[in-house]
């Protein structure tokens, strides 16, 4: 449960006078509400609080400085793509999770890249060579990527079509049947799959297109601001994503359930709690409450019982709830889906996410700025709300 404090506990866990945490709250670290007791007072996020705190603690050590900046400073760019709110992530200021009731990855590449017209991800090249999966992908984007030109003096619409053919080709590549259907249905198709679980992947893309200034998106950006090209940029992104503790980490739970396939639930969770192992894919810094993403995609169909029974077993022992990890692997292993699918569904649709970090990098002047980053405001949200 999110807990909140008064200004004097603020003050006191932080070392700092209430101008201070005015300003904390002013630039969007530090959320606010009234006091239910008292309206002439203010409550503050214990959450936000204690992870200014251990901020300010890192700072103070010489040897993390330079794990935690660069140059000096703190990575900041300035990005409208997406958000979090009360827990909740948003693109563009439209709440994650009921986008994906409905919408599609077309659907999010036009909100996020700002297209004036619909976007069409069916490709006539079949970017693969050999077997489906991340090799095919890595080994096409990449020649792609050597050959490709310079986003600098392109307008914005010609940029827009060399995107929807990269995540077309990307998707060909991870086993989607090529056509001009929504790629959800042709991923469906290639993997032989019904339309009731061709829906399953369109949830699941959807809520994995963005996830604000991460790693990869970073990475994507700083690869823009060199005017590299468009696949450059998406090939840097991937790579960056392609990490065990990033994009592939329900690589990491597939790995998971597969010992608790093999020995059973007691036994795994008994030995990862008792030797303090990780257990990947539960729990998540920026949703202390749960993945809300996880939740709504685990909520439309029932993971294998032995994989059921262990996500509530570790829950009840640990209190973490499952990831959006946990989510895609189950998803997998529920309907027997490729080996590299889980990757494959998360690179294509961050795909999309990474294409429009790089596209909007294009017009910001300055990568490194000397403070923390700006999100852009969602409609409606009070000020100071954690973004």
């Amino acid at each position: 449960m999110v807990s909140w404090i008064s200004m004097d506990e603020v003050c006191h866990l932080l070392g700092v006078r209430p101008q201070t945490v005015y300003a904390y709250v002013s630039r969007g670290k530090l959320e606010v509400m009234p006091d239910p007791a008292d309206t002439r007072r203010s409550l503050y996020r214990a959450e936000d609080v204690a992870g200014l705190a251990k901020r300010k603690q890192a700072g103070r050590k010489h040897e993390t400085l330079a794990a935690n900046t660069l140059f000096g400073s703190e990575p900041s760019i300035p990005t409208a793509l997406c958000a979090f709110f009360r827990g909740r992530p948003y693109y563009r200021g439209q709440d994650a999770v009921s986008l994906a009731r409905s919408a599609t990855l077309e659907d999010l590449a036009q909100l996020l890249w700002g297209a004036e017209q619909p976007v069409d991800f069916s490709s006539a090249t079949l970017m693969r060579s050999g077997k489906p999966g991340r090799v095919a992908a890595f080994t096409a984007l990449a020649s792609l990527a050597a050959a490709g030109h310079s986003t600098h003096g392109r307008l914005t619409r010609v940029l827009h079509n060399e995107g929807q053919s990269l995540v077309g080709q990307l998707a060909n590549a991870f086993g989607a049947q090529p056509g001009r259907q929504p790629l959800h249905l042709r991923f469906a198709q290639g993997w032989k799959q019904s339309t009731q679980v061709a829906d399953l992947l369109r949830t699941a893309m959807v809520l994995l297109v963005d996830h604000e200034l991460t790693s990869s998106a970073f990475v994507a950006r700083i690869s823009a601001s060199t005017g590299a090209s468009l696949p450059a940029c998406l090939l840097a992104g991937l790579t960056t994503l392609s990490g065990p503790l990033h994009g592939d980490a329900s690589g990491r739970v597939q790995a998971l359930f597969s010992e608790v396939e093999r020995l059973g639930e007691d036994q795994v969770v008994a030995h990862y709690l008792s030797t303090g192992l990780p257990l990947a894919g539960f729990g998540h810094h920026l949703y202390p409450d749960g993945d809300p993403r996880a939740a709504a995609l685990l909520a439309l169909f029932e993971p294998p019982e032995v994989i059921a029974r262990f996500i509530q077993k570790v829950t009840n022992l640990t209190g973490l709830q499952p990831n959006i990890d946990v989510a895609l692997a189950a998803l997998v292993a529920h309907h027997r889906l490729p080996a590299d699918a889980a990757f494959g569904l998360f690179a294509t649709a961050r795909s999309v996410g990474l294409l429009a970090h790089s596209l909007e990098q294009l017009g910001v002047a300055q990568v490194i700025r000397p403070r923390g980053r700006y999100v852009g405001p969602i409609p409606n949200m009070p000020q100071g709300a954690r973004t």
